[in-house]
């Protein structure tokens, strides 16, 4: 007897993930692409391969597949009459994660990859059925961890948390083998021909095993990044996939700009590390930074605009139009108009073996991945803002307690005050006034957190196994220098802030290079208000794109 599914399984949602589509709409859609005629054994597309054309089944059967343990293929579901293939990969250019055969003969409407954004919009009742489908698809793949990647490796290990992180923010299936707690973990090394001093290894989609591999190799082999024409000019390029990038892309991109967003680690920005934000308009019960970021990704990517992950920006050449951005894998984009929405980079604690102990122990988010590592522990959260607060209160569900640090007398001045309140009354929070963390001790992980008193110079030390940095930022600027004037913090001035001759309150001192969101100088650091820059940004841009063209 079939097991049942969990109520959280996106399997569970038959009807929205497999949905069979009405003879109306099947006859709308044959409009966008050419019938074909199919025979059993026939791959319409492989895993691995980019830019898969779409189809959608008029007769016969189409099998759904990976790559099974043994490097054969494995039917992982069977697409019936009426129903149709792609995942959240149809709508970028990433490697596929699964491939697709005609089992029987049959007959399918092919509508090529280039047209298929055409087709979504142009239908709209159905481009939301299909992109319903994609998405849950994705999650029943994230869920069960189907299609991506194996990771081997012990939880604390820095590099087992770097590449979880990298998989994890860009939204990759994977699945974690524990090796001192997993029971199938020596098998899995015996299998792979590995030992622990190989740790961790990572064994991708197509069986191949990598040793801790470096994460823009690893997204190579993955194939999660890109390769341009040099020769290609995009009219915006966005750098930065926080919410002000994203909302840039998202909006240039819908009003037929060619976009492109060029991210160093994965979609988000600090934002995307959020636990949970409740402030957001819309979403009365709050949504993970996470979740956010990834809905905002899928919008822009399903009107055309193309993301590159794992690829730094590390110059732009602002003496030529097009403006070049240089990429750190040395790859050159040309654009005509260029958004900084590089955000900002945690700050650290100087703090004796903090160095030791960054990247494992040491975090600058708290999402389930982090709560997981600390459930049942007591930990420490330094910092004073919603962020920080979010990060206590999510916690608190799981780990064994919360000590919170601030350096002034409390949180009024700066959390909001909701959160303030249910720290305050929350039994697993304690707020430290006055502290800030003076000891890290611990032999391969962290043990014990010292904090100092900073007017009675009393010292705390407590049993903790993890400590929460959230203590502001640093603008990511670094790669503008020589550019243009940044303001004494490093942040992008602009029109709103004084800059001469600028157009708008987003531009800066050169001609259609704009900044929003944290890393422009005087901004609202919210989301919401990057968000705001991000949309509103784009009506500048068009004009200058208008003027650029006329002369």
């Amino acid at each position: 007897m079939t097991k049942p599914l969990a109520a959280d399984d996106p399997y569970a949602r038959t009807a929205q993930i497999f949905p069979v589509l009405a003879p109306e709409q099947v006859e709308r859609l044959s409009a966008y692409g050419a019938v074909e005629t199919i025979a059993p054994g026939q791959v319409l597309f492989r895993r691995g391969d980019r830019r898969a054309d779409f189809f959608l089944v008029l007769e016969g059967q189409v099998g759904i597949t990976r790559t099974g343990e043994h490097g054969d293929d494995e039917i992982l579901t069977v697409h019936a009459p009426g129903q149709f293939s792609g995942e959240l990969d149809q709508v970028s250019a990433r490697a596929l994660l699964v491939g697709a055969v005609a089992l029987v003969p049959g007959r399918v409407v092919r509508v090529a990859h280039k047209d298929v954004a055409h087709m979504m919009a142009a239908e709209p009742d159905i481009g939301e059925i299909i992109m319903r489908a994609f998405i849950l698809r994705r999650m029943g793949f994230l869920h069960h961890g189907h299609v991506g990647i194996v990771l081997i490796g012990r939880p604390d290990d820095p590099d087992t948390l770097r590449i979880e992180r990298f998989a994890v923010r860009n939204g990759y299936p994977l699945r974690l083998v524990d090796v001192d707690n997993d029971p199938d973990a020596s098998s899995c090394l015996g299998q792979h021909g590995l030992t622990l001093g190989d740790l961790p290894a990572v064994v991708t989609p197509d069986r191949v095993v990598m040793l801790n591999p470096q994460t823009a190799v690893l997204a190579d082999r993955l194939g999660m990044t890109e390769r341009f024409d040099p020769d290609q000019v995009f009219d915006v390029a966005v750098v930065g996939a926080g919410p002000a990038g994203l909302s840039a892309a998202t909006y240039a991109a819908s009003e037929g700009l060619s976009t492109v967003i060029i991210e160093g680690l994965a979609p988000g920005g600090q934002a995307g590390a959020s636990s949970k934000i409740e402030n957001y308009l819309g979403f009365p019960t709050g949504i993970s930074g996470q979740a956010l970021a990834g809905r905002a990704q899928v919008q822009a990517q399903k009107f055309g605009a193309r993301l590159a992950v794992s690829r730094a920006v590390v110059g732009v050449d602002c003496e030529r139009h097009p403006y070049r951005l240089k990429l750190e894998d040395g790859q050159t984009l040309q654009a005509l108009s260029v958004v900084i929405a590089s955000g900002a980079r945690y700050r650290k604690l100087d703090v004796p073996d903090y160095d030791r102990f960054d990247g494992q122990a040491i975090h600058y988010a708290a999402t389930a991945m982090e709560s997981d590592l600390c459930r049942g522990q007591s930990v420490v959260v330094v910092g004073g803002g919603n962020s920080a607060g979010q990060a206590a209160m999510f916690l608190s569900r799981t780990v064994g307690h919360v000590h919170m640090l601030v350096r002034c007398e409390g949180l009024a001045a700066t959390m909001s005050d909701y959160l303030v309140q249910r720290i305050e009354s929350s039994a697993r929070i304690t707020l430290h006034p006055f502290s800030e963390v003076t000891r890290l001790e611990g032999d391969r992980t962290l043990r014990r957190i010292g904090w100092t008193h900073r007017k009675t110079k009393a010292e705390t030390v407590v049993d903790a196994g993890a400590l929460f940095v959230m203590i502001g930022a640093e603008p990511n600027t670094d790669w503008l220098r020589g550019c243009f004037d940044l303001d004494q913090q490093g942040f992008v001035l602009t029109g709103e802030s004084g800059v001469a001759g600028a157009r708008s309150a987003y531009e800066t001192e050169k001609l259609g290079i704009y900044a929003v969101g944290d890393v422009r100088s005087g901004s609202i650091k919210r989301v919401a208000a990057g968000v705001g820059e991000g949309s509103v940004v784009v009506s500048a841009i068009h004009r200058h794109l208008e003027e650029a063209r006329a002369r």
